[in-house]
């Protein structure tokens, strides 16, 4: 968790709000495989890569 709130406090610093969709579509792509690698759902989500 320090890592993300590193990630979300440089983007303020930094006023760099234009990456907070990369970061976020990043972030919900990781966690969708995660959870696709041994559930019953691994089926519907492979055919998107």
């Amino acid at each position: 968790m320090e890592t993300i709130k590193d990630i979300i406090a440089f983007l303020m610093d930094r006023k760099k709000y234009w990456l907070i969709p990369v970061v976020l579509a990043l972030m919900i792509l990781g966690v969708l495989l995660i959870f696709a690698e041994g559930s019953a759902i691994a089926p519907f989500v492979y055919p998107f890569f």
